[in-house]
């Protein structure tokens, strides 16, 4: 099928990745009257192409491209070879993700004043407010569904939201409910209402769940302005002999290489290939890639500061009816130094499946003691831990030195070490976890260590000043005025909070930036 947009059509804006950064953008500056094409490395799979299978929909939507980690983190030695579980397909993790919106915290943009120097963390504040991203948490929100927001109703609470409330009652907590969610709990924008179906993960088979793949992107490509090429690999961002990128190299889906002009570059690919390809594009005007004379482009990983806990009860649960992650208890999210670390985090109801209990629960697990807990499934609640954790120099997205891809370039390379503040927070969590849980009667509490990374963060952070970070608070490079980076790796720090809704607010209001920088010929 022929390109809407000439290859040679250099007043395109190119977006690279269709995810909650990318689809939400380039679908914002379509409606603003912006031709944008939009490269998305995966396939596109649409809702009745899903599968609710845990193990058939993970082999169909991941991104599986070979990736190396390194660091003391359990899952270089669990998952060695899947530091993150994202999806390379149309839509990205939004097809992927539960659907948990929240807000970030007044204190959590401002974490270096805060949290003041702490040791081994590259603390920062970001050059932007919670007062100045209110009205863009709003529009999301709105655009997204989230309930609890804007008058729409919480959905329903199903068993496992039951014992998280009882439990977290009798703890004393007055914070939980069934979260502020992206998924609709009655019918919304020409989408119907959750079916409890279970299997969020697996792509929503219902379209309840906000996914760019069957929202943002469909209205964008209404207008006419919008073209998405799926199974387009991108391997380079050009420039010109100014240092304006001008031009995106890519493969499609046969491996013949293509070049698409560009008049901007917008880059949404996730914390891990976002810095990767802006490192893969170093040439001999920018040697040690794209955007970074900092030195900073794959540095501060963050992953969040996460773990399970689950119960088995006497009495069965059955957590795997309704939506995945089903509630929410917040109390421990807030800022309080006497538990003996900074930052935050949020307890989540979360129910896996069999095939993936299974290999979670304690990889490489085995013997009586792994087998009873499966044995006592129908009878379990559970709940992930996610905090903020601490950004690192050290912990870093890099060019591994001789492993290279399908097209000849280097792969990344994960690396991730605990901050002490991350064990410190971890271990309260699992306590308050395995203690909610045992003050209504839990017959025993398994704690798990943390799956590969969902909430992929910083790598090209946010900085006031060029020699912190790699962009600015609008997401524009620091050294190239018409490049930007519209994913979660623009992120400063992590915050208690699932990143969407952020990534949505930002991605919202960098549209309104570029569309205004546009019609300014400012880039």
């Amino acid at each position: 099928m022929a390109n809407k947009f000439e290859l040679s059509d250099s007043s395109v804006v190119v977006v690279i990745g269709s995810g909650a950064g990318g689809g939400t953008l380039a679908n914002e500056l379509a409606q603003k009257g912006v031709n944008v094409v939009v490269l998305e490395a995966g396939g596109r799979h649409e809702i009745e192409d899903f599968v609710n299978d845990e193990w058939g929909s993970f082999s169909q939507i991941s991104w599986l491209d070979k990736r190396t980690t390194s660091g003391s983190w359990r899952v270089a030695k669990d998952f060695a070879g899947l530091p993150a579980w994202i999806v390379k397909a149309v839509g990205g993790s939004t097809v992927h993700w539960a659907g948990a919106s929240l807000r970030f915290q007044e204190h959590e943009f401002k974490t270096r004043t805060t949290y003041g120097e702490l040791a081994g963390a590259n603390l920062l504040d970001w050059p932007i407010t919670l007062a100045e991203m209110e009205p863009y948490y709003d529009r999301a929100e709105d655009k997204m569904g989230v309930t609890g927001t804007h008058g729409i109703p919480r959905l329903p609470g199903n068993n496992n939201y039951k014992v998280l409330a009882a439990g977290a009652k009798k703890l004393g907590y007055t914070d939980f409910h069934t979260g502020n969610m992206a998924i609709n709990s009655q019918p919304r924008d020409n989408r119907g209402s959750c079916q409890q179906i279970g299997f969020c993960f697996q792509g929503c088979k219902s379209g309840a769940k906000w996914s760019t793949l069957y929202t943002e992107i469909p209205k964008g490509e209404e207008t006419g302005r919008l073209e998405v090429r799926s199974n387009a690999q991108v391997l380079q961002v050009q420039h010109d002999d100014k240092g304006l990128v001008n031009g995106v190299l890519y493969a499609d889906k046969d491996g013949n290489q293509h070049v698409q002009k560009a008049r901007v570059v917008c880059v949404a690919g996730n914390s891990i290939e976002s810095p990767r390809l802006l490192l893969n594009s170093a040439s001999s005007m920018f040697p040690d890639g794209l955007a970074n004379s900092s030195g900073q482009v794959g540095k501060n990983y963050m992953r969040h500061m996460t773990g399970s806990v689950y119960a088995i009860f006497d009495k069965p649960v059955h957590m795997y009816r309704c939506t995945t992650m089903a509630g929410i208890v917040r109390d421990e999210s807030k800022l309080d130094t006497k538990r003996g670390f900074v930052g935050g985090y949020e307890m989540e109801t979360l129910s896996l499946g069999i095939p993936f209990m299974a290999a979670f629960l304690d990889p490489g697990g085995w013997g009586k003691s792994f087998a009873s807990a499966m044995e006592g499934y129908d009878h379990m609640a559970g709940m992930w831990l996610v905090g903020e954790d601490m950004p690192q120099e050290t912990n870093r997205i890099t060019l591994h030195a001789s492993e290279k891809d399908a097209y000849g370039l280097p792969v990344p390379n994960v690396h991730f070490d605990d901050h002490a503040n991350d064990v410190a927070m971890r271990e309260h969590a699992f306590g308050r976890g395995s203690a909610l849980y045992d003050a209504i009667g839990a017959k025993r509490t398994i704690h798990t260590p943390p799956y590969p990374s969902t909430h992929n963060l910083g790598t090209n952070r946010m900085s006031a000043e060029a020699r912190d970070g790699v962009v600015n608070k609008h997401g524009q490079t620091h050294d190239i005025k018409n490049l930007f980076v519209s994913d979660g790796s623009q992120f400063t720090t992590g915050g208690a909070e699932n990143p969407t809704l952020t990534i949505v607010a930002l991605a919202i209001r960098q549209a309104e930036f570029i569309a205004d920088q546009m019609q300014k010929k400012e880039i």
